[in-house]
Protein backbone atom coordinates (compact mmCIF):
# COMPACT_ATOMS: atom_id res chain seq x y z
CA UNK A 1 0.00 0.00 0.00
CA UNK A 2 1.56 3.25 -1.48
CA UNK A 3 1.72 5.79 1.71
CA UNK A 4 2.08 8.47 -1.41
CA UNK A 5 -1.46 10.19 -2.65
CA UNK A 6 -2.39 10.74 -6.30
CA UNK A 7 -4.54 13.29 -6.42
CA UNK A 8 -6.45 14.36 -8.88
CA UNK A 9 -7.43 18.25 -9.43
CA UNK A 10 -10.61 18.57 -10.69
CA UNK A 11 -11.89 16.07 -7.64
CA UNK A 12 -14.19 16.74 -5.26
CA UNK A 13 -12.91 14.38 -3.13
CA UNK A 14 -9.32 14.84 -3.75
CA UNK A 15 -9.82 18.54 -2.94
CA UNK A 16 -11.49 18.01 0.06
CA UNK A 17 -8.56 16.33 1.05
CA UNK A 18 -5.91 18.81 0.15
CA UNK A 19 -7.99 21.05 2.49
CA UNK A 20 -9.15 23.24 -1.24
CA UNK A 21 -12.89 22.48 -0.31
CA UNK A 22 -15.02 22.02 2.96
CA UNK A 23 -15.87 18.60 4.45
CA UNK A 24 -16.84 17.10 8.13
CA UNK A 25 -13.77 14.94 8.68
CA UNK A 26 -14.82 12.63 10.79
CA UNK A 27 -11.69 10.23 10.98
CA UNK A 28 -8.29 10.48 9.23
CA UNK A 29 -4.90 8.03 8.58
CA UNK A 30 -2.28 7.77 6.48
CA UNK A 31 -4.27 5.97 3.58
CA UNK A 32 -8.10 6.82 4.63
CA UNK A 33 -10.15 9.45 5.26
CA UNK A 34 -14.14 9.34 6.99
CA UNK A 35 -16.24 12.45 5.57
CA UNK A 36 -19.86 13.55 6.78
CA UNK A 37 -22.26 12.82 3.16
CA UNK A 38 -23.22 16.12 2.19
CA UNK A 39 -26.68 14.28 1.24
CA UNK A 40 -27.28 11.50 4.23
CA UNK A 41 -29.66 8.80 3.65
CA UNK A 42 -30.36 8.43 7.41
CA UNK A 43 -28.69 9.95 10.66
CA UNK A 44 -25.53 8.60 9.92
CA UNK A 45 -24.40 9.09 6.46
CA UNK A 46 -20.28 8.46 6.38
CA UNK A 47 -17.65 8.35 3.29
CA UNK A 48 -14.67 6.22 3.58
CA UNK A 49 -12.40 7.37 0.94
CA UNK A 50 -8.83 6.59 0.17
CA UNK A 51 -6.30 9.23 -0.11
CA UNK A 52 -5.10 7.38 -3.28
CA UNK A 53 -7.54 8.70 -6.26
CA UNK A 54 -9.07 5.64 -7.72
CA UNK A 55 -12.11 6.35 -9.93
CA UNK A 56 -14.57 3.73 -8.80
CA UNK A 57 -14.46 0.30 -7.33
CA UNK A 58 -15.02 -1.64 -10.87
CA UNK A 59 -11.46 -0.37 -11.24
CA UNK A 60 -9.66 -1.75 -8.43
CA UNK A 61 -6.94 -4.40 -9.03
CA UNK A 62 -5.14 -7.09 -7.12
CA UNK A 63 -2.45 -4.26 -6.32
CA UNK A 64 -5.18 -2.08 -4.44
CA UNK A 65 -6.51 -5.38 -2.09
CA UNK A 66 -5.11 -4.11 0.43
CA UNK A 67 -6.17 -0.27 0.38
CA UNK A 68 -9.43 -2.03 -0.36
CA UNK A 69 -9.70 -4.23 3.10
CA UNK A 70 -8.67 -1.31 5.06
CA UNK A 71 -11.19 0.63 3.59
CA UNK A 72 -13.63 -2.07 5.33
CA UNK A 73 -11.69 -2.32 8.38
CA UNK A 74 -12.39 1.55 8.54
CA UNK A 75 -16.02 0.61 8.94
CA UNK A 76 -15.66 -0.54 12.36
CA UNK A 77 -13.43 1.86 13.45
CA UNK A 78 -16.17 4.46 12.78
CA UNK A 79 -18.79 2.17 13.98
CA UNK A 80 -16.79 2.11 17.66
CA UNK A 81 -15.94 5.81 17.10
CA UNK A 82 -19.61 7.24 16.83
CA UNK A 83 -20.93 4.02 18.84
CA UNK A 84 -23.27 3.31 15.74
CA UNK A 85 -25.55 0.20 16.01
CA UNK A 86 -23.90 -2.84 14.48
CA UNK A 87 -27.08 -3.91 13.75
CA UNK A 88 -28.85 -1.58 12.09
CA UNK A 89 -25.93 -0.15 9.47
CA UNK A 90 -25.41 -0.46 5.66
CA UNK A 91 -22.28 -0.13 3.81
CA UNK A 92 -21.65 -0.29 0.10
CA UNK A 93 -20.49 1.14 -3.08
CA UNK A 94 -22.23 2.59 -6.04
CA UNK A 95 -21.36 0.64 -9.49
CA UNK A 96 -20.64 2.34 -12.31
CA UNK A 97 -22.23 4.12 -14.26
CA UNK A 98 -24.50 4.97 -11.25
CA UNK A 99 -21.83 6.98 -9.60
CA UNK A 100 -22.17 10.41 -8.50
CA UNK A 101 -18.25 11.45 -7.93
CA UNK A 102 -15.58 9.60 -9.57
CA UNK A 103 -13.30 8.88 -6.43
CA UNK A 104 -13.81 5.45 -5.03
CA UNK A 105 -15.95 5.76 -1.54
CA UNK A 106 -17.54 3.13 0.71
CA UNK A 107 -21.03 4.32 1.95
CA UNK A 108 -21.60 3.18 5.90
CA UNK A 109 -25.13 4.28 6.53
CA UNK A 110 -26.70 4.19 10.34
CA UNK A 111 -29.71 3.02 10.94
CA UNK A 112 -31.33 1.64 8.20
CA UNK A 113 -34.50 1.99 9.89
CA UNK A 114 -34.43 5.96 9.52
CA UNK A 115 -33.80 5.64 5.55
CA UNK A 116 -36.90 7.15 3.47
CA UNK A 117 -38.14 4.69 0.46
CA UNK A 118 -36.06 6.67 -1.93
CA UNK A 119 -33.26 6.09 -0.28
CA UNK A 120 -33.62 2.73 0.67
CA UNK A 121 -33.49 2.42 -3.20
CA UNK A 122 -30.92 4.32 -3.91
CA UNK A 123 -28.62 2.17 -1.44
CA UNK A 124 -30.20 -0.94 -1.85
CA UNK A 125 -28.19 -3.80 -1.19
CA UNK A 126 -26.76 -5.92 -4.54
CA UNK A 127 -28.66 -4.07 -7.02
CA UNK A 128 -27.65 -3.12 -10.10
CA UNK A 129 -26.49 0.74 -8.78
CA UNK A 130 -25.26 -0.41 -5.15
CA UNK A 131 -23.10 -3.34 -4.61
CA UNK A 132 -21.76 -5.00 -1.31
CA UNK A 133 -18.44 -4.75 0.31
CA UNK A 134 -18.18 -8.90 -0.16
CA UNK A 135 -19.03 -8.50 -4.11
CA UNK A 136 -16.25 -6.05 -4.58
CA UNK A 137 -14.04 -8.19 -2.90
CA UNK A 138 -15.12 -11.35 -4.76
CA UNK A 139 -13.53 -9.59 -7.94
CA UNK A 140 -10.08 -9.37 -6.64
CA UNK A 141 -10.24 -13.24 -6.82
CA UNK A 142 -11.57 -13.10 -10.25
CA UNK A 143 -9.20 -11.39 -11.71
CA UNK A 144 -6.19 -13.23 -9.51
Amino acid sequence: MSTSENYQENCIFCKILRKEEPGVNIYEDEHIACIKDINPASTHHYLIIPKNHITNAKVLTKEDEQLYDKMVATVDIIVNQLGLQKDSIRTGFHWPPFTTVNHIHLHLISPVENMSFIKRMMFKPNSSWFVSTDYVKSRFKESS
